[in-house]
């Protein structure tokens, strides 16, 4: 009986995971700041993407962009963040941090599974609620470690199920070799997920030639505003780029890539 392929989508919206499942993905990986490889997602985003049903719902908890190493205060951020989620009922959780020398920070992690798999209980009306466990997700600050089989071990032994990387290269496709070489490592234990560069024309190759079962894609396409009245010269963030378009998942992207993995 053969393994079914799964595609996650990156969303950076609610009409983003709307569209995701409408697309029929597996799972969303929830976050905001796609430009910046994606932040932590606003508690509110996370409650209303929790209430749209077809799909699973995992959550980037990543503070800032830039490096992966964080302080102590970044560390009891993350922390305070998957058990905000958690609460709000995600299924799953996305982080990563790494030693100063590019190793997973064992420590850090510690505290990051605690959070995603401790006894934690709410308060809610009627009274008390125990709330499940989440899985964990390892993102690509696996693509910028020092030694991604040594980290995978690591990986391995602190209880993550699933790795998200492009095998240390600029995209999944170009990363095949180290990818079907981490999945073999995996031998069942983690779930290897090639993400980065992922599309309809390269997602079935990319599975097949690694041996992996899942993969991960933002599928997205420009959306234009429906803005009438457009004010001229004034940018809100990057200078020169269109205050009046967002980059949404594309139903019909997510649709054709489901279909070609089969």
């Amino acid at each position: 009986m053969s393994i079914p392929h799964r595609l996650e989508v990156c969303c950076g919206s609610l009409l983003s995971v709307r569209r995701a499942a409408e697309g029929g993905a597996y799972r969303v990986e929830l976050c905001s700041g796609l430009a910046e490889g994606g932040l932590t997602p606003s508690l509110a985003l996370i409650e209303a993407a929790v209430q749209v049903a077809g799909l699973r719902r995992h959550v980037l908890v990543r503070p800032r962009p830039g490096d992966f190493l964080y302080d102590a205060a970044e560390q009891a951020l993350i922390v305070r963040d998957i058990r905000l989620a958690r609460q709000a009922g995600v299924d799953g959780v996305v982080v990563g941090a790494l030693t100063p020398d590019g190793d997973i920070d064992e420590i850090a992690c510690q505290r990051f599974v605690s959070a995603a798999t401790a006894p934690l209980r709410q308060t809610v009306e009627g009274g008390v609620r125990d709330v499940p466990p989440v899985a964990l997700t390892f993102h690509r600050a696996f693509d910028v470690c020092r030694n991604p089989h040594s980290a995978l071990q690591t990986l391995i032994r602190l209880g993550f199920q699933r790795v998200l990387t492009s095998g240390q290269a600029p995209t999944a496709q170009a990363g095949i070799p180290l990818l079907k070489s981490l999945v073999a490592q995996a031998a069942g234990r983690i779930i290897i997920m090639p993400g980065c560069g992922v599309n309809v024309g390269n997602a079935a190759e990319i599975l097949r030639a690694t041996g992996a079962t899942e993969i991960h894609a933002s599928l997205r396409a420009p959306q234009s505003s429906a803005m009438r009245y457009r004010h001229p010269g004034v940018s809100m963030g990057t200078p020169g780029a269109d205050e009046y378009a967002t980059m949404e998942t594309s139903a019909e992207a997510v649709r054709a890539v489901v279909e070609a993995i089969g």
